[in-house]
């Protein structure tokens, strides 16, 4: 029997010719990853270990991004904790305040995820990294103490989900309304601990932004792991960026998946999900007159420079709704820069949008854009839970940055054509 992808690098990492779905393994791992939030934790459990050193001072990344640059009294305390602990034992890859961005978009562009890798985060969006053909997943603070201590990690094998899709996507259509499109399908436990593999002639179109979009909300359909087989789209992503070797791993054709999703795109409106679910999808056309406060385009899901340039090419001699807020996070410094350099910052603000320094801001509740009690607001986040992005009754709507730029002209959801772009 044949073996997909994900299986193919856990027996890898795990010492064995093959491994079947279920199997519990323990793996080696190539890069360990921790944030402001869930590096305190780990750093306090990896003392309670009793080692005078952790396995590998360069496979270990620590990207305080959460709450900074820090809010207030207690993250300013969480990131010293990991500023202390990458000091003391010499971590390469810290990132500190003018450096660090976005944790799932400052490691591939850095190089530190390459094809093939084994990756664990205490942080639930680490399987962005399956959109480089790596196994990467989220896990807690006390697996990361384990990991940056042994190198190691143990893993139930998950069964695998193909996901095969058709045809051209449509003008202002990308990874982030495809994701949507899946998860309103399958639901946000349709794919609970399995990996997610997405192929296609569609993915084959798409770039290397909009595969990190789609990997990076795998976890809210439950799973364990999203990924994409490595092609000449991701070679030339990684090459750049590294002087590691890599190894590419491709499911074979007797492969076992437990289920398989075909759909052909061709015709797929912008998606957006309403409150309180990722799965709560609905096609633009059906989403009726639903006024916003609020529109940020950001995060570790679309705060890429492809997803900047689709929300100037939208925002272009526009002007922000005088209703609502609009606020752009690059995703890191490079993206920062890029995006001024290429004129975007001037588009943004002729058009009264704000513009951050890289952070995960108001994302999950943390600061640069809290909502108040019953306010809106349109996300190019990933979560839309109750609370998540402040007050309890406030209300998320997730999209891709097309429809947030064209809402925060509209006032209300909107697509571009809505707002005179074509």
């Amino acid at each position: 029997m044949g073996m997909t992808i994900t299986e193919k690098i856990l027996a890898a990492h795990a010492g064995k010719e093959s491994v079947v779905p279920g199997e519990l393994i323990n793996a080696k791992v190539d890069m360990v990853l921790g944030n402001d939030i869930t590096a305190p934790v780990a750093i306090k459990e990896f003392e309670k270990i009793g080692v005078d050193k952790v396995f590998d001072q360069e496979k270990i990344a620590l990207v305080p991004d959460h709450f900074t640059p820090n809010k207030d009294i207690k993250s300013a305390e969480q990131v010293k904790t990991v500023r202390e602990f990458a000091r003391k034992f010499g971590i390469v890859n810290y990132f500190e305040v003018g450096e660090m961005g976005v944790e799932h978009c400052l490691l591939p562009e850095k190089g530190l995820v390459i094809p093939g890798d084994l990756v664990i985060g205490a942080d639930s969006h680490t399987c962005t990294y399956g959109a480089l053909g790596a196994f990467s997943t989220g896990v807690g603070s006390t697996d990361m103490a384990a990991g940056m201590a042994l190198g190691e990690a143990w893993f139930k094998v998950p069964e695998s989900i193909k996901f095969i899709y058709y045809g051209k996507l449509p003008r202002w259509v990308g990874g982030k309304d495809i994701i949507l499109y899946t998860i309103g399908k399958i639901g946000v436990d349709g794919a609970l601990y399995k990996a997610m593999e997405f192929t296609g002639e569609t993915i084959s179109e798409l770039s290397m932004d909009g595969r990190f979009t789609m990997a990076n909300m795998a976890i809210e359909a439950g799973a364990k792991n999203g990924i994409f087989a490595v092609d000449q789209k991701t070679i030339a992503y990684v090459k750049p960026r590294t002087n590691r070797k890599f190894t590419v791993y491709e499911s074979d054709a007797d492969a076992k998946y437990s289920e398989v999703y075909e759909w052909d795109l061709s015709d797929l409106e912008p998606q957006i999900a309403f409150p309180h679910l990722p799965e709560n999808t609905k096609p633009l056309s059906q989403c009726g007159n639903v006024t916003i406060d609020q529109a940020v385009i950001g995060s570790c899901t679309n705060g890429r420079i492809e997803d900047l340039r689709v929300a100037a090419a939208v925002l272009k001699g526009k002007r922000v709704n005088p209703n609502v807020r609009l606020l752009i996070i690059p995703g890191t410094q490079a993206v920062w820069r890029q995006a001024m350099h290429e004129g975007l910052f001037d588009i943004f603000m002729d058009a009264g949008a704000a513009i951050s320094t890289p952070t995960c801001g108001p994302c999950l509740g943390g600061h640069m854009g809290i909502l108040a009690k019953g306010e809106r607001a349109i996300a190019t986040t990933n979560r839309n839970f109750v609370g998540r992005m402040g007050h309890p009754e406030s209300e998320v709507y997730l999209a891709g940055p097309a429809i947030a730029a064209a809402s925060a002209i509209a006032g209300k959801i909107a697509g571009p054509e809505e707002v005179g772009v074509k």
